[in-house]
């Protein structure tokens, strides 16, 4: 079930809760699934790209998760979560890229995944 999607200009952020998932650190909490998900176009007179999306975060169903992604919610409402820039990953320019607000795209352990006891107060 959706829980919430909300869009701004040419992307979409939706927000669903699955219970068959489960993150390491959080062995009795659903998961809480965010996928943004955008298309190329064009801003201020400059064309960029969308190239990854939809891309996907993972936060579990606690309170401190819940709080996170309603504030992720408001960030995305004023766009701070991505960004027109050059990709770290491709070095492709004119792209829409993370703006500095680190999230959880594994489900598997390691940078980008759990158990990662810090994440949620950092």
């Amino acid at each position: 079930a959706v829980v919430s999607t909300q869009s701004t200009g040419e992307g979409k952020m939706s927000v669903r809760l699955d219970r068959s998932l489960r993150l390491g650190g959080y062995p009795n909490s659903s998961v809480i699934v965010v996928v943004y998900s955008f298309s190329s176009g064009m801003s201020n007179g400059v064309r960029y790209s969308a190239n990854g999306f939809p891309r996907t975060a993972y936060f579990p169903d606690t309170t401190e998760g819940n709080e996170i992604v309603d504030l992720l919610k408001e960030a995305f409402k004023r766009r701070l979560i991505f960004t027109i820039g050059t990709s770290v990953t491709t070095g492709q320019a004119n792209t829409l890229v993370w703006n500095d607000i680190h999230h959880k795209t594994s489900l598997a352990p390691g940078a980008y995944g759990y158990p990662d006891p810090g994440y949620l107060t950092r």
